[in-house]
């Protein structure tokens, strides 16, 4: 009973990490989106030859199909942890992984309510 319960919480850490690492990546394509959109704007303001503003607006193109990509991820890792921290409470735990999975969930849970 004990290993399940340490197999558990294990899984609970693993899941919480995976949603931070995500949001974190997240975060860091959105930020890389509005730079590469600020360089190409600049690039047609200051007409650029056509060839490099193409390669910058491929460039600019890729990195906003990385966006939907990572919320399905974080959607997907979102449901993992709501679903392991169920299954760590109804085993009655006190572990500080609860708190954290919970406030992991609120981060998430915000960040796609604020997109909607």
């Amino acid at each position: 009973m004990l290993q399940l319960e340490m197999a558990t919480i294990r899984n609970l850490k693993i899941k919480t990490s995976t949603c931070k690492r995500i949001l974190k990546e997240l975060h860091s394509y959105e930020k890389e989106v509005e730079r590469e959109a600020a360089k190409t704007a600049e690039m047609k303001e200051k007409s650029a030859d056509p060839y490099d503003l193409k390669q910058q607006e491929n460039v600019l193109a890729e990195s906003r199909m990385m966006v939907p990509d990572c919320r399905r991820r974080l959607e997907a890792a979102l449901a993992d942890l709501k679903a392991i921290l169920e299954e760590v409470k109804e085993s009655n735990q006190q572990v500080v992984e609860i708190e954290e999975a919970g406030s992991t969930i609120a981060e998430v849970e915000a960040l796609f309510q604020t997109a909607e």
